[in-house]
C-alpha cells in the first residue's frame, strides 16, 4: 500500500482563507502559528510550509487585501516554530532570484541545526520588475534566465553545504583544535555567481535541507526532476493530477534517480462534517465566502485587463474582448501569461454551463474544496488519489485560521492510519526520514555525520 503524505500550509499569498469570518483569527501574530503547527504535528504531518511573496499585490493601484499583508518572514517565523514542535518539518519559500546564495545557505543550515534536521528550502524564482522595484533590480534579469539563475543558486547553496566534512568540526579539547584548518572553504565561479572564501556554518543534521520547487512550466518541471525531492502541484482534480504526476517522474530517469526520490504534493483543502449532505452545504457556503461578488469582479479584472466594476457580479460574462498588455492586478503570477486565452477559456465554460461571472470564478478559481463529506467520504478520497497515481499526498490549506484542520487531523487521520495507508507515529525525527527521501550526496552526508564523532 502507498504511503501518504500530508503537509501544512497557512496561506499568505492567494484568497484561500476567509479571513472575515468571526472564527478566523490573526493571520500574523505568532500563536497562530504555533497553532496550527501543533495540531498537525499530532496529526504525524511530514512539515508546515509558508509561501512567502516580496511584495504586497496591487489591483487597480490598491493593496490586494484577498492575500495577507504584513506577514512576518518566513524563516525568522519557523525558526520559532523550532523551539515548540520537535518531529515536523519547517519549509519555506526563499526566493532565488533576489536573495544571494550564502545568506540563504546560511540561513537555511541555521534552521536545519536549530531544528534537529527538519529544514526545507521552497526554491522559487520572480518574473516581474514589479517585485525588482524592491531591490532596485526591476527588469535586471531576463524571464529566461530565471530558471539557469535558480539551477546555479540551488548549486551554489550545495558547494556551501558541502565544503565542511564530517570531521572538520572537532572540539578537540587536548589539542586545543576546534575546526580543522581548511573547515569551510569554497569557490565557486559561473555565470550568475562568482564567489570564494570560508562557509561559517556547518551542516546540520540532514547534511543539506530537503528541496522542495513549485514550477508548473516545463522548465519548472524539469528543474524538481533534476533538483527537488518535493514538488508542489496545483493539479488537486484526478484526472490532471494524474498527468502531471507522469510527466514529472518519468523525467527523473534522465538525472540517474528513480520515481521514489521526488515527492508530488498537489495543494488541496477539504471541508470535513458528519454527512456527506452537511459538508457539501458547508462547502458551498465556503465558496461563496471566498469568492464575494467583489472577489468575482477584482478576479474578471485581473485577466480581462478592464475596469468591469459596473457589471453584475451574479450576471453573465462581458460581452467586451479582454486588453491583454493592461494588468489591473500587478505582482500575481496567475493572471500575467496568456490572458486572451484565459478569457477564451471562461467564455466557453461559462457558456456550456449557465454560470455567471461569480460561479465562474468560484469553479476556476479555486474556490470550490477539493475533499467534501463525512470523515470516511475524505478518508476515502483521499486515500484513492494517492493510490491510483494522481499524487503522493497532498499539502492541505485551512479555509480558517488557525483551527481550520482540526477536523482533518481529529476525524480523518485515524480513519488513513486504520487504513494502513498513513503512519501512526513519526519513526525518525528528522524531515528527510518523515519523508523517506535518501538521495545521491544527501545520503552520504547524513551517513558521514552519523559516524563523526562530533
Amino acid at each position: 500500500m502507498r504511503q501518504i503524505h500530508l503537509a501544512a500550509q497557512l496561506p499568505g499569498i492567494h484568497n484561500v482563507t476567509v479571513w472575515s469570518d468571526p472564527r478566523s483569527e490573526s493571520q500574523i501574530a505568532i500563536d497562530s502559528f504555533v497553532r496550527l503547527a501543533r495540531t498537525v504535528e499530532r496529526g504525524k504531518f511530514d512539515f508546515f510550509f509558508l509561501a512567502e511573496g516580496l511584495r504586497l499585490r496591487e489591483h487597480k493601484g490598491q493593496v490586494y487585501d484577498l492575500d495577507i499583508a504584513g506577514r512576518p518572514e518566513n524563516l525568522t517565523v519557523l525558526s520559532a516554530l523550532a523551539a515548540v514542535t520537535t518531529h515536523l518539518g519547517l519549509a519555506a519559500t526563499v526566493n532565488a532570484t533576489y536573495n544571494e546564495p550564502y545568506e540563504v545557505a546560511r540561513r537555511f543550515a541555521t534552521l536545519d541545526h536549530l531544528s534537529g534536521g527538519r529544514a526545507a528550502w521552497n526554491v522559487v524564482t520572480s518574473h516581474d520588475a514589479f517585485t525588482g522595484e524592491n531591490f532596485r533590480r526591476g527588469g535586471f534579469l531576463p524571464e529566461a534566465d530565471r530558471y539557469s539563475r535558480a539551477a546555479e543558486f540551488l548549486s551554489v547553496a550545495h558547494v556551501l553545504w558541502d565544503s565542511w566534512a564530517a570531521d572538520d568540526l572537532r572540539a578537540d579539547a587536548v589539542s586545543g583544535v576546534f575546526a580543522r584548518a581548511g573547515a569551510g572553504r569554497f569557490a565557486h565561479r559561473g555565470r550568475h555567481f562568482d564567489i570564494e572564501g570560508r562557509f561559517t556554518t556547518p551542516p546540520g543534521p540532514q547534511g543539506r535541507p530537503v528541496i522542495i520547487q513549485s514550477g508548473e512550466s516545463d522548465e519548472g518541471r524539469e528543474f524538481a526532476a533534476a533538483e527537488a525531492e518535493i514538488v508542489f502541484s496545483k493539479h488537486n482534480r484526478l484526472d490532471a493530477a494524474r498527468d502531471f504526476y507522469r510527466d514529472v517522474k518519468r523525467r527523473l530517469a534522465t538525472y540517474g534517480r528513480s520515481t521514489d526520490d521526488l515527492l508530488i504534493l498537489p495543494t488541496a483543502n477539504a471541508v470535513v462534517a458528519d454527512t456527506d449532505a452537511e459538508a457539501a452545504a458547508y462547502a458551498d457556503e465556503i465558496a461563496r465566502d471566498l469568492v464575494s461578488p467583489q472577489t468575482a469582479i477584482a478576479h474578471l479584472e485581473a485577466v480581462w485587463g478592464r475596469d468591469l466594476s459596473a457589471y453584475d457580479p451574479d450576471g453573465p460574462l462581458p460581452g467586451i474582448e479582454p486588453q491583454d498588455d493592461a494588468h489591473f492586478l500587478k505582482g500575481h503570477s496567475v493572471f500575467r501569461r496568456d490572458r486572451a486565452a484565459t478569457a477564451r477559456q471562461w467564455r466557453s465554460l461559462a457558456e456550456e454551463r449557465g454560470l455567471s461571472i461569480r460561479e465562474l470564478v468560484i469553479e476556476v478559481g479555486g474556490g470550490r474544496p477539493t475533499f467534501v463529506g463525512s470523515p470516511r467520504t475524505v478518508a476515502d478520497a483521499i486515500d484513492h488519489f494517492v493510490q491510483t497515481e494522481g499524487a503522493d499526498g497532498f499539502v492541505l490549506v485551512p479555509h480558517l485560521t488557525p483551527g481550520g484542520l482540526d477536523d482533518v487531523v481529529d476525524r480523518v487521520v485515524p480513519l488513513l492510519q486504520e487504513k494502513g495507508s498513513f503512519r501512526a507515529d513519526y519513526t525518525g525525527s528528522t524531515l528527510r526520514n518523515h519523508l523517506g527521501a535518501h538521495s545521491g550526496t544527501t545520503r552520504r552526508a547524513v551517513n558521514e555525520r552519523k559516524e563523526s564523532p562530533a
